[in-house]
């Protein structure tokens, strides 16, 4: 087995948007395993929006970052030595393990770590659409969004990780979806490959119009995973009892989280009795074997295609995250560290 570690480190944090130069790529040796802890050979690592947050310290839910810290992450990876009888040696599982080619857990609760069970798709998709991504699209739509059969969906973000499958979920329980992306190749692959039944593309100019010409009813369900100028166009075309979900605001994680954009049109909110509801993904943790469940079966049938983006090696994942923040991934967007 290797006796050293790649690892990427926190350089400084950021000022504006994330720079490559903002990490550092470090070796270090293995150290030894104690009692009840087990190491992951990661396989595979995620990149989200939130990971800015990280580098602040602005999220609460997650440990502070030290300058020299390994960047926080989630991967799926193959455990290749273990101290806990409960996490043996060739299994497949996915969690919190960091930049890194080798990662140690515990099976503590910290560590959010899940065996991976169902076999339908590669083990990739156990960060993406049968992994806390797709099970956010998942228990989004239908916990939080309410979704119904004949309800018009509004999905902002339609082509990333989330957005991805959140079409095709609507689309599969009897729903009308439209999704808004950037660039025309992401709005053809929206309506040729992903459910939607039309898609708008924000990088030709101010979405209203569009989602009033998609919507001349009302929007019954907007799943939001932008913020912003995005947001409030589309709670401009609510329907009586609409649900918005706020389950992302990549547009603001930059400036917004000092300087959040004002919502011109929340009166919309209370004219249209809607509600609006923003959610965690882990504290829905005890719906993620319904979820699994049902996405697994939806791929089986054909019904459900998965979108990943994916670079090869783990000296790529700042411009992995790079590539979060310009807009130019296509589903989730993975790095490949290990075959």
């Amino acid at each position: 087995m290797a006796t050293r570690n790649l690892q990427w480190v926190l350089a400084s944090r950021p000022e504006g948007a994330v720079k490559e130069s903002d990490f550092r790529l470090v070796e270090s040796e293995l150290r030894p395993l104690e009692q009840g802890e087990f190491r992951i050979e990661v396989l595979f690592l995620g990149v989200a929006a939130v990971m800015r947050n990280y580098m602040l310290n602005a999220e609460k839910f997650e440990r502070p970052l030290a300058i020299g810290d390994v960047m926080h992450g989630r991967g799926v990876g193959r455990i290749v030595e273990s101290r806990n009888a409960e996490w043996r040696v060739g299994e497949i599982v996915h969690g919190k393990m960091g930049w890194q080619q080798y990662a140690i857990a515990d099976g503590s609760a910290y560590f959010l770590m899940f065996k991976v069970r169902q076999r339908v798709a590669p083990v990739s998709t156990a960060l993406g659409v049968l992994g806390l991504t797709g099970f956010t699209s998942y228990l989004g739509l239908v916990d939080v969004g309410a979704v119904r059969a004949g309800d018009r969906v509004l999905v902002s973000g339609a082509a990333g990780g989330v957005g991805s499958n959140v079409g095709q979920i609507a689309r599969n329980l009897g729903a009308d979806p439209v999704g808004i992306a950037g660039g025309a190749e992401k709005c053809a692959l929206l309506v040729s490959r992903l459910g939607y039944r039309v898609a708008i593309d924000y990088r030709a100019g101010d979405v209203s119009p569009g989602i009033a010409a998609a919507f001349p009813d009302g929007i019954d369900v907007f799943f939001d995973n932008v913020g912003g100028e995005i947001l409030d166009a589309g709670l401009a075309q609510l329907r009586r009892h609409a649900r918005i979900v706020l389950c992302g605001a990549i547009s603001q994680y930059v400036n917004g989280v000092e300087r959040p954009r004002p919502l011109h049109n929340a009166y919309a909110i209370f004219k249209k009795m809607a509600r609006m509801e923003a959610f965690f993904i882990y504290e829905l943790s005890a719906h993620f074997e319904r979820a699994e469940a049902q996405l697994a079966a939806w791929i089986a049938e054909g019904r459900l295609i998965y979108q990943e983006d994916i670079l090869d090696g783990i000296q790529r994942m700042p411009e992995a995250l790079l590539r979060l923040f310009a807009g130019r991934n296509v589903g989730k967007q993975l790095v490949r560290v290990a075959g």
